[in-house]
């Protein structure tokens, strides 16, 4: 009788511990495939990777191609000669193609025209063989940035590199809201300053401590948008710090509640890969003194050999 309690019990803790290690895997799989999207969407045609650059527009018309007498000068090898002009105009952009050339829309092929979309989700890309660009619209100046999809950059990137994954970094926290209408101020790349509406912060422990991350988000987002620093900056992370999204439910809004802060999702900006954007920083209370070693490391062009 003695015999067979002891096997009972050592049934249960062995099939306690097969369980704990299946939900620890299906954890893992999870972040692991959640990584791979990402970096399906950092390889993406133009992508981060495949940038090659930002040019400042003037109102009016600027001149496009990779002849020097243009007003915007395309690197060497990525469009004609002379592509036609973006003109601005009363808050409108329009391409104007030069006799002869073709592009490329999400709808079609096109001639002649065309009114470029500068803002939100349905701001549109153009194209024309490896080249692509877009128009995108800052407190009222207007930049066109470009794609090369055969870039060096593209080609000979490495891949993004990660922590393991360490369930110690999910946490559990809770939501709490700040009073509607407020703004957090943050500082990108180039010291521009913009007010981007702030709905609450994040609290959690973590190492024993209890911190906080303040969040962005637009009205009816489901998701929180973080930008934080910690003391791994510039040791073995990106030195200008790394992004987090925290999924929002709509039950904590607005009176608050619990959410989960994972950290190894915790992602690099764009500016790690690419000269030509314009990243935010990170404000001073989403500065971290702690080492958080979770979610995406940092390895320079130059150590991974990216041209």
């Amino acid at each position: 009788m003695q015999r067979v309690s002891v096997i009972a019990i050592a049934t249960f803790v062995l099939l306690c511990a097969n369980s704990a290690f299946a939900l620890d895997q299906t954890y893992v799989a999870s972040i692991t495939q959640w990584r791979g999207k990402v970096e399906d969407s950092l390889r993406r045609d133009n992508g981060w990777l495949t940038l090659a650059g930002r040019y400042v527009m003037k109102s009016g018309e600027n001149t496009v191609g990779s002849a020097k007498s243009n007003d915007i000068v395309l690197p060497e090898g990525v469009g004609p000669e002379r592509l036609g002009s973006m003109v601005i105009d009363d808050k409108m952009v329009v391409l104007k193609l030069a006799d002869g050339i073709t592009m490329k829309a999400q709808e079609g092929d096109f001639k002649g025209e065309r009114v470029m979309i500068t803002s939100g989700e349905s701001r549109d890309w153009v194209t024309l063989g490896n080249m692509a660009f877009h128009v995108i619209e800052r407190k009222g100046t207007y930049v066109l940035r470009l794609a090369d999809n055969t870039s060096l950059n593209r080609k000979n990137f490495p891949g993004r590199i990660w922590y393991a994954v360490n369930d110690g970094y999910r946490v559990q926290g809770k939501f709490v809201p700040f009073e509607p209408g407020k703004t957090l101020q943050i500082v990108d790349v180039i010291d521009e300053l913009h007010d981007m509406p702030s709905p609450g912060y994040v609290e959690f422990k973590l190492n024993g401590k209890t911190m906080r991350l303040d969040a962005v988000a637009d009205p009816g987002e489901n998701e929180l948008f973080i930008i934080m620093k910690d003391a791994t900056a510039g040791k073995g992370t990106y030195n200008a710090g790394r992004f987090l999204v925290v999924e929002w439910p709509e039950a904590v809004r607005d009176k608050g509640g619990p959410v989960t802060i994972d950290f190894n999702k915790a992602y690099n900006p764009p500016c790690a890969f690419s000269e030509y954007t314009t990243c935010p920083l990170p404000p001073a209370q989403n500065r971290l003194k702690i080492r958080v070693e979770a979610g995406e490391k940092y390895l320079s062009k130059k150590l991974a050999g990216v041209n």
